[in-house]
């Protein structure tokens, strides 16, 4: 039986199951032993699990994400009240079986699900500006340097999440791709960002910053030049680098955090982004949750500096983000670790469909600019729904 065949009939058999994208293709976990829900209490006691297993099978690991008030809380940023589905905070799994797929994932969805396009936008353009100004002027006073602006597109719709991530990967690989299908909810993302590789005592991070609209007339190389003219975007992709190296060195040894890449251009399918890659080699000692507590959230998707900006951002947002802004990966039993940065997503919980997405405001920012900027992100995603 080829592994798409194996694929289809997993996905028809309703068992659980996490695709994550690999080097090569794809793995698929499944056959799951266990499941771990993460909450403000036992994350500390997951992430200090002793296992230092050399010889390592595929599925000696956890597999799962953390969501951005879970991490909020582990590095001490409160969450004020906000509106919540009561959709899991983390969920880890440990899987029994592992099988490789080529990225030419294959499955014909049987059910003919019939969808509109009328997104709900949690915040439209007016409300958009005036959240947008004011956060201009705590930047002209000195009290943050860039700040992420969160909107939410949402709508009531049963999906198939195999059909959309099948087609995602189709249209939009992404390098962090990922799908998760549990009973109850399912998450579909072509996130291009990876936050965290480690292996052995090294560490990798590569940090996204600058966007620009794909056309006829915008290829790579003049989006390389358009980023490396626009002030705008190279302020900002310098200030995550900054912040991002910052986060290295509180946990790798003196003059190991290096750059290296700067500044190059990765293309998608409606959409160019500025990266740049940066690595260290780990302090001795340095545990699972120093790792975590130093590089989560994301500072490309919040902004910075890093702790001030969070709590701006969650005194402003009236509703939970979930799993957006949080990290999907997984954790090897020898204390290697993946982790990217949860963007690009669909989250379907309780029949509904929310994709978030973020831009960064700096001094130079145009409010019509980034509340596009948004669309831009979320189009790929909008698009699985026609």
């Amino acid at each position: 039986m080829s592994n798409n065949n194996q694929l289809t009939n997993l996905h028809n058999s309703k068992k659980s199951y996490i695709i994550y994208k690999s080097n090569k293709g794809f793995n698929l976990y499944t056959n799951f032993s266990k499941k771990i829900i993460l909450n403000n209490k036992n994350i500390i006691g997951f992430l200090n699990r002793k296992n230092d297993k050399k010889k390592l099978k595929k599925t000696d690991l956890f597999i799962g994400f953390f969501g951005y008030e879970l991490l909020n809380n582990l590095i001490g940023v409160k969450i004020p009240k906000q509106k919540n589905i009561n959709f899991p905070k983390g969920i880890f799994y440990k899987p029994e079986k592992n099988i490789s797929l080529n990225n030419n994932l294959k499955y014909k969805n049987k059910i003919d699900f019939k969808f509109n396009n009328n997104f709900k936008l949690n915040i439209n353009k007016d409300s958009y500006k005036k959240i947008f100004n004011k956060f201009k002027k705590k930047i002209k006073k000195g009290e943050t340097y860039q700040i992420k602006i969160c909107t939410k597109y949402k709508k009531k719709t049963k999906i198939d999440p195999l059909d959309f991530f099948c087609r995602l990967s189709k249209t939009n690989l992404a390098p962090e791709a990922f799908m998760i299908r549990d009973k109850n909810y399912s998450i579909i993302s072509c996130s291009p960002e990876n936050l965290i590789t480690k292996k052995g005592p090294f560490i990798t991070t590569k940090p996204i910053a600058g966007t620009v609209k794909k056309n006829k007339k915008m290829n790579k190389v003049k989006a390389l030049n358009y980023f490396r003219k626009n002030l705008k975007e190279t302020k900002e992709h310098n200030m995550i680098v900054d912040m991002e190296r910052n986060d290295l060195s509180r946990i790798c040894k003196i003059g190991t955090v290096k750059l290296l890449k700067t500044k190059i251009v990765e293309e998608y399918k409606d959409l160019f982004h500025y990266v740049s890659l940066i690595k260290g080699k780990l302090k001795k000692n340095i545990k699972n949750i120093d790792i975590i507590k130093a590089m989560m959230p994301g500072g490309s998707v919040i902004g910075c500096p890093k702790i001030s900006t969070l709590n701006f951002l969650n005194k402003q947002e009236k509703e939970n983000r979930n799993i957006y802004t949080g990290s999907f990966g997984f954790i090897k039993f020898n204390g290697d670790m993946r982790f990217n940065i949860i963007i690009r997503s669909i989250l379907n919980f309780k029949n509904i469909s929310e994709i978030s997405v973020a831009s960064g405001v700096v001094i130079d920012s145009n409010a019509n600019h980034e509340f596009s900027e948004n669309y831009i992100k979320a189009k790929a995603l909008i698009d699985l729904f026609k």
